[in-house]
């Protein structure tokens, strides 16, 4: 059993992120003055992610076991070839992009639309562009809390100096332009040497493909925890990544191997949701479509906040946290009559749930336990069931 803790009002303020709290960078990387690219903004909202600016506003800074931010784009903007060392994913929250991957990014390309999530595998060159008719928001989570910084494809960082714009060892971005010199002692980095580009990973279009969930190829667990049975409990979840908080022992996730962190899709009907529960996990709750309300704390503590499109909740482990849909408002892709939340859980394991002990007493009169594994079973079944002495 976890220890108990309280979120004081204050601090359910300062974790809370609405889409009006959004501070954008639009300097935070050595191709901000590239042609194409110079019109991108970052946002970091949980971590500073690999942003190469100091002055990069980032909300919440506290290790949560991934960063989460957003890039803005405008119509034919283009974020240049990268590599990263840690899972970069891109959450499509209404835009068209075009993504490229590759050296040269010509191994492959993809087309993502609205409600996508895209897991680009570490360690191979990434870039996209923003081919949609309106400025779009992709969400990113990249894996642990220090991602190692990134590696700029040589092109990106021969364009960039010819603007003024230098990156140093300690991933530190120097614009000569305006008057910054290099720190004395810092050496710049040098492009990556062609002959480790070429032992990089190779990803065909079929195997990119495979690290992508489409909406429409969303699996959905009709009941996936204790309370799924009991009113106001019956959301529905669809595990994309890690196996993540589900209960239902049939459940798999699309996406098994070590990203650093559990994502997955929560949708309700309107005053459905899912009960009172915890856990010993950091979580973050980005509305996708839809009116949210979650209540933290119990009691006389109870504080709710709502969460509309692209707002953020940061629940620290061990709260006391429940979560209603208020109004459906669906996007497009979105199922008609239900709205969307993303939930984003630390860990690379099951994330074990405690339930309050009313939502217990109500599943038992429902027919509903879980068993020694933490999956919901019947409760005549697990009556019967002995124990070894």
């Amino acid at each position: 059993m976890l220890d108990s803790v309280v979120v004081p009002p204050e601090e359910i303020a300062r974790r809370t992120v609405l889409r009006s709290d959004w501070v954008p960078c639009k300097s935070a990387f050595i191709d901000c003055r590239t042609p194409g690219s110079d019109r991108k903004d970052n946002y970091s909202f949980i971590g500073p992610g690999v942003s190469q600016n100091p002055d990069q506003h980032v909300n919440l800074r506290e290790p949560h076991g991934f960063n989460l931010g957003a890039a803005g784009m405008p119509h034919g903007t283009t974020n240049s070839l990268h590599l990263h060392f840690t899972a970069e994913v891109f959450i499509n929250f209404d835009g068209d992009y075009q993504l490229r991957w590759g050296p040269d990014g010509r191994q492959g390309e993809y087309r993502s639309v609205d409600g996508d999530v895209v897991s680009v595998p570490p360690w191979i060159f990434r870039g996209f562009t923003n081919v949609g008719a309106d400025e779009g928001i992709l969400l990113t989570v990249l894996g642990r809390d220090d991602p190692g910084g990134i590696i700029w494809g040589p092109p990106v960082l021969e364009e960039a100096a010819a603007h003024g714009l230098y990156l140093t060892s300690d991933n530190q971005l120097v614009d000569t332009a305006i008057g910054q010199r290099v720190p004395a002692g810092a050496a710049l980095i040098e492009p990556m040497a062609q002959a480790e580009i070429d032992r990089l990973d190779t990803f065909t279009v079929e195997q990119f493909r495979g690290r992508v969930v489409h909406a429409p190829d969303r699996v959905w667990v009709e009941q996936p925890f204790l309370c799924s049975a009991l009113p106001g409990g019956r959301a529905q979840l669809s595990p994309v990544i890690g196996y993540g908080m589900v209960e239902d022992r049939r459940a798999r996730p699309v996406l098994a191997d070590p990203h650093g962190f559990g994502l997955a899709w929560l949708r309700a009907e309107p005053g459905e949701g899912v009960l009172t529960h915890r856990h010993d996990r950091t979580q973050v709750l980005t509305a996708k479509a839809g009116r949210w309300a979650v209540t933290l704390n119990t009691g006389a503590d109870a504080r709710t906040v709502e969460l509309g499109p692209l707002d953020t909740l940061s629940v620290p482990p061990g709260a006391w946290r429940s979560i209603t849909l208020l109004d459906a408002t669906p996007g497009r892709s979105a199922t008609p009559g239900a709205s969307e939340l993303l939930v984003v859980t630390g860990g690379e394991d099951r994330t074990l749930l405690e339930w309050a002990p009313e939502v217990v007493s109500a599943a038992r009169r429902a027919g509903r336990m879980l068993d020694a594994n933490g999956f919901h079973a019947p409760a005549a079944v697990l009556a019967a069931a002995t124990e070894d002495d």
